[in-house]
């Protein structure tokens, strides 16, 4: 029983920490997005760090309205959509 409450302990501290990355990785994202939607200036790095995040975020989250969110906010930052 010890070792299953270590494996347990273990495997919250480990998804806890994720968390955090997370959330700031689809802050950098929308934030971004939505800089450009208002047409305010977002230079070349900026863009470039922002849609790593995305692509952080969307592979981090297993929600699919969070995921349409994301999406929706790498298409604005990259101007592009992905070939079907």
């Amino acid at each position: 029983m010890p070792a299953r409450t270590l494996f347990g302990s273990i495997a919250l501290c480990l998804g806890l920490s994720a968390s955090p990355a997370f959330a700031q990785d689809a802050d950098l994202c929308l934030v971004v997005a939505g800089r450009i939607d208002d047409g305010r200036e977002v230079s070349d790095e900026e863009k470039r760090l922002a849609h790593e995040a995305c692509q952080r975020a969307l592979t981090a989250t297993s929600s699919i309205v969070q995921k349409y969110h994301l999406q929706e906010a790498d298409f604005g930052i990259t101007g592009t959509r992905p070939k079907d």
